[in-house]
């Protein structure tokens, strides 16, 4: 989950008007699938995703599983000495006491009645991300590679007994992809360096050989090559040449058919409308974008009406784009109070304590009590969910949605679970109370 004051404008490129027809989607379908393979694969022409990631489980994020990193804490309401990563939390606990505390995470965080629970909800897929330090670590990685697989593996299996699709997400690169604490290691961007290049290649290699074999393929409906690269400060010829890779790795090498996605880097759309598409010879390639409207000071105060604008265009911005595509993140958070959500030490825009380098915020209000929904003013909790509505109204119009994340041990407005149970996220996930936000013509 990204967590940077600058890059989402990127995002938010308007390519088609809001109120035009939404095309089938049948056209984009031969990119996916050869005609003979169609029926072994998950058809993202004529499906719809709806799914949550698994956040918080493979990849430590201190926002969602603060008492992990709470203990650390040697003055009370000070985050000095608190990890602001895994990269970090390990090596400050050394690798015996970090395996036994992550391994009784792994046992625990999520459990097959969590997954149950997903499907009784009425969504149909998991985005599952994992960092490359589960399978193999640099020799000065302080990382534990323990049992992350066998636990991902199960995962998957409790994924297919209760009839969803999953993504495996390579979600931390060495050396990291973006310098966000969600990569394994913050304010950091070497990722494209020859050894660390490298490494994640490795990995990836096995990822892409392991779950495109037949026993994954009812199941395991894509691998994400990585997430988030941050492409403002990466260099792009080398990503895309990372990406061509593993194509190339899948279908030639392999010669599976498994589908592979690519993160749209936060370029804008189309950008990726002449990298690995069908009429190049590529087929299978779906785009993941990540959304959200609470990174900046500017995004923050923006009027219900305008965020839910602004979420209507991410859908329609899709509409002309050459792959078929997913939102494979987004939230329900109009705001940026849930602690440590910008990182260990960095504060809040919203109440203006944020503080990173250079880059300050200024008072929009109160993060108080931001986690007791008995709080919340009516007209809040109202415009929360017209905000998801639109969104999911908007990424149902080409591939589908994720939303970020199932739970949290305190967010509201990043707990999947919270929110439907308070009714800020529809139940089923068709009903509407504010329908036709967006103007879409059906």
């Amino acid at each position: 989950m990204l967590a940077l004051t600058w890059v989402y404008t990127l995002s938010v490129a308007v390519c088609a008007a809001l109120a035009q027809p939404v095309p089938a989607k049948g056209p984009h379908s031969v990119q996916f699938m050869h005609e003979q393979n169609k029926k072994r694969f998950y058809d993202y022409s004529s499906a719809t995703i709806r799914g949550v990631n698994i956040g918080g489980w493979f990849v430590l994020e201190p926002f969602i599983t603060p008492s992990l990193f709470e203990v650390f804490r040697t003055i009370d309401n000070n985050d000095e000495g608190i990890p602001a990563d895994e990269y970090h939390y390990c090596q400050a606990l050394g690798q015996e006491v970090a395996a036994s505390r992550l391994e009784q995470h792994w046992s625990s965080w999520f459990t097959e009645k969590d997954f149950a629970n997903i499907a009784d909800s009425g969504l149909n897929f998991v985005r599952i991300p994992i960092g490359y330090w589960a399978f193999k670590t640099l020799e000065s990685d302080p990382y534990v590679t323990g049992k992350q697989e066998y636990y991902l593996d199960q995962a998957i299996g409790w994924a297919r007994n209760n009839g969803l699709k999953v993504w495996v997400d390579l979600h931390g690169a060495a050396g990291s992809q973006n310098g966000f604490d969600n990569s394994g290691l913050r304010d950091s961007y070497a990722f494209l360096e020859d050894s660390n290049l490298a490494l994640t290649k490795e990995v990836l290699q096995y990822l892409l050989e392991k779950y495109s074999r037949d026993e994954y393929l009812d199941t395991v409906i894509g691998v994400e090559l990585i997430n988030e690269p941050l492409g403002p400060v990466l260099d792009m010829d080398k990503l895309k040449e990372y990406y061509q890779f593993g194509y190339d790795y899948l279908r030639n090498e392999l010669g599976r058919d498994q589908i592979v996605i690519i993160h749209d880097a936060f370029e804008p759309y189309n950008y990726w409308d002449d990298t690995l598409v069908y009429n190049q010879g590529a087929w299978g390639v779906v785009v993941d974008h990540h959304h959200y409207q609470v990174f900046s000071n500017k995004e923050l105060l923006r009027s219900i009406d305008e965020h839910v604008s602004v979420a209507c265009e991410w859908g329609s911005g899709t509409l002309s784009e050459a792959h078929w595509t997913v939102c494979g993140e987004w939230s329900a958070a109009l705001t940026d109070c849930a602690k440590w959500l910008n990182g260990v030490g960095y504060g809040h825009r919203y109440d203006g304590t944020f503080h990173k380098g250079d880059d300050t915020s200024s008072y929009i209000g109160s993060c108080e009590n931001n986690e007791d929904i008995n709080s919340w003013s009516d007209e809040r909790k109202a415009d929360t969910r017209k905000y998801v509505e639109a969104q999911l109204d908007a990424f149902e119009l080409r591939g589908g949605w994720v939303i970020w994340t199932y739970k949290t041990e305190t967010s509201l407005e990043w707990d999947l679970q919270r929110l439907m149970f308070n009714g800020l996220f529809p139940q089923p996930v068709t009903d509407r109370q504010y329908p036709n936000q967006c103007g879409f013509s059906n």
